[in-house]
């Protein structure tokens, strides 16, 4: 009976540590609020209508989600052209954000999840490290709110080309 217990302790504590899990396409997309780089305050709910690209990065100024950002920002166009809203979201201060989002002049909003609330309730919150930063994961959303598709595995020199050719299908 110890070591029933034992695994249920277990269990608990990862799933606290490192979050829930991936959302399933098709399943609803759980609502949030959380704030840009300016303070702004973003809830999923006020996008309802639209296609969103919601994608989790693990932080701000670092090569991969650099070269992840920049290539969304430079297909920025052609993804709005298909009627997609672009919404990046990391475990950083909103403050890091807008210094990362003026550096390389990223036309769409940083979402700051302090409390890596949103990343656990889309099971974005990484393996060993989801304490300290979130997953690579991006949800494609549809315009009433339901998950479209998961990118779990995210090319981020080329993340734009990886939306653009689910979205041609």
């Amino acid at each position: 009976m110890k070591w029933l217990l034992s695994i249920a302790f277990i269990l608990a504590l990862s799933t606290l540590l490192f979050g829930g899990d991936i959302l399933k396409t098709g399943s609803k997309a759980p609502d949030f609020e959380l704030p840009d780089s300016e303070g702004k305050i973003h809830r999923l709910s006020d996008y309802r209508g639209k296609m969103v690209a919601l994608y989790f990065y693990p932080k701000d100024f670092t090569p991969g989600c650099t070269a992840e950002a920049c290539n969304l920002r430079d297909n920025y166009d052609a993804l709005q052209k298909k009627g997609l809203v672009v919404l990046g979201v990391s475990f950083d201060k909103p403050e890091k954000h807008k210094a990362f989002k003026e550096k390389y002049r990223l036309p769409f909003p940083l979402l700051a999840d302090t409390t890596k609330s949103v990343a656990d309730k889309y099971g974005a919150k990484g393996t060993f490290t989801g304490f300290l930063f979130a997953k690579r994961i991006t949800y494609l959303i549809d315009e009433q709110g339901k998950v479209m598709h998961v990118f779990e595995k995210v090319n981020a020199g080329n993340h734009a080309q990886q939306i653009l050719d689910f979205l041609e299908k």
